[in-house]
């Protein structure tokens, strides 16, 4: 009897402890996903490292100057020891909810770390979500990183970055876009400040909105496979060469305004002080699952973006894969859209500054499009002269809409001279004076057509006039 009383009592021990441990394991569960408020920047820090977190900062204005980064309170080195991070987001499974927050960063931080790059804001974890966020550079346009700065980067896996509102400022020098240089080549040396940078696997860049007043791009892909970018706004701005060439002192006047092209800057002509709206590269690296990967971009997917006044709306010819663009809009670019290959669906542009379309090179290959053309914002300043400049083959092109700015003289061009400001007097050959063959092109829209003397093959139907020069074309009115 005393044995058995003792045995219950045994048993019964042990299932209280198996309750007890069960309810502290389902309140540990419960407790990782439950939300949390934090009140400052230094306070959020900690659950950036953390998996399965849902953090709120608390509304408000935070602040990054020189003076935290003397403190050692940011600067984190990135994966390959390229740059320093102000705000790296390591941890999986995580929610960020900045709404009614504004970050701001003096663009004096980008010269607190010697010779590296400054990442104002990374994600390296898979599966987080980082959502509406105000993000302000303070200082001037023309403020000069020491190497080099980038708003916001995505690596990993299954991120979602949604409702940033960005303002990029910093960069050197700004109000020339890349006539003085690009890259390793220059004549006056750039110290690039892109804003959005997508890595990784099925990274998703969601209704933010930039106002991109820095050399570099807007939004761009490297390393990217299966990057979406939807419902996005970017806002740059232009300047006429005239306005350039009236300069009477300062970079470009002390270098007698000779461009990194090997010539010097041409009036008539508009240029985006940036780079691109939305690019994709072929090369690059990235880390996932903590694992590095250098590769291009693949199976980009563009949709319902609008882009401002950029050096290109969307310019995918660099990606493989599928491409897919759809429901965007390209305003006061000098260029629309540039894919290469792949499928522009119920797009938008206009051409005050330059082509609503433009191939890239001869090779482009089975480039389906539907492209309305709108009416312009701005004054007429197209200094190609195109409406659209298509070359390559296997293509179904459709034009419609305005056809406003007849009186300009523009036309839509298949081969032959582009009359880019990039591409005059034989520079870049391999990208001008293009053969243009075996495709079809719908006009929709009163603009003339010209066919080149480099275009064979080509099916026309069109309520514009049409010039051949070319060889085997059909032309259907």
């Amino acid at each position: 009897m005393i044995f058995f009383v003792k045995r219950f009592k045994s048993n019964l021990a042990i299932q209280l402890q198996k309750i007890i441990l069960f309810c502290c394991a389902f309140l540990a569960v419960q407790s990782a996903f439950c939300s949390v408020k934090v009140n400052s920047l230094v306070e959020l820090l900690p659950y950036l490292k953390q998996d399965n977190v849902d953090v709120k900062l608390a509304a408000g204005t935070y602040s990054i100057s020189p003076v935290d980064i003397e403190k050692g309170i940011y600067g984190t080195t990135d994966f390959e020891d390229r740059a320093k991070i102000l705000l790296q987001f390591s941890g999986n499974n995580s929610i960020y909810d900045f709404t009614g927050v504004t970050l701001t960063i003096e663009t004096s931080v980008f010269n607190c770390f010697g010779t590296y790059r400054v990442h104002e804001l990374v994600v390296t974890g898979s599966h987080n979500v980082l959502k509406n966020l105000t993000m302000v550079d303070l200082g001037s346009e023309q403020d000069q990183p020491n190497k080099g700065a980038l708003g916001v980067c995505m690596d990993g896996r299954d991120n979602r970055v949604e409702g940033f509102h960005m303002t990029v400022k910093g960069s050197y020098p700004y109000g020339y876009g890349d006539a003085f240089g690009k890259g390793k080549r220059n004549v006056i040396r750039h110290f690039k400040h892109s804003a959005f940078l997508v890595r990784g696997l099925r990274n998703h860049a969601k209704n933010c909105h930039i106002i991109h007043r820095s050399y570099g791009h807007a939004i761009f892909m490297q390393a990217a496979s299966y990057p979406t970018i939807e419902g996005c706004v970017v806002e740059g701005k232009m300047r006429s060469t005239d306005d350039i060439l009236a300069e009477t002192s300062g970079p470009a006047f002390d270098v007698d305004f000779k461009t990194i092209w090997g010539y010097k800057l041409p009036a008539g002509y508009m240029l985006s002080l940036g780079e691109a709206g939305i690019r994709a590269y072929d090369g690059g690296s990235t880390i996932i699952d903590g694992e590095i990967y250098k590769r291009g971009t693949d199976n980009p997917t563009v949709l319902n973006c609008t882009i401002k006044h950029m050096r290109t709306g969307v310019t995918l010819a660099h990606a493989t894969g599928k491409k897919y663009v759809k429901g965007c809009v390209a305003i006061g670019c000098e260029n629309g859209y540039s894919l290469g290959s792949g499928e522009v669906v119920d797009c938008k542009a206009d051409c005050a500054y330059g082509p609503v379309y433009s191939s890239t090179y001869e090779r482009d290959r089975n480039y389906n499009a539907d492209i309305t053309i709108i009416p312009a914002e701005d004054e007429y300043c197209n200094g190609s002269g195109s409406v659209a400049y298509i070359g390559g083959s296997g293509h179904k092109v459709t034009l419609r809409g305005a056809a406003e700015a007849l009186d300009q003289g523009l036309s839509i061009k298949v081969g032959g001279d582009k009359g880019n400001i990039r591409l005059l007097n034989g520079n870049f050959p391999n990208q001008n004076n293009v053969k243009g063959a075996d495709f079809e092109l719908i006009n929709r829209t009163d603009y003339p057509v010209i066919l080149s003397s480099k275009s064979s093959g080509v099916t026309v139907k069109s309520e514009g006039e049409v010039i051949d020069n070319g060889t085997d074309n059909r032309v259907i009115k």
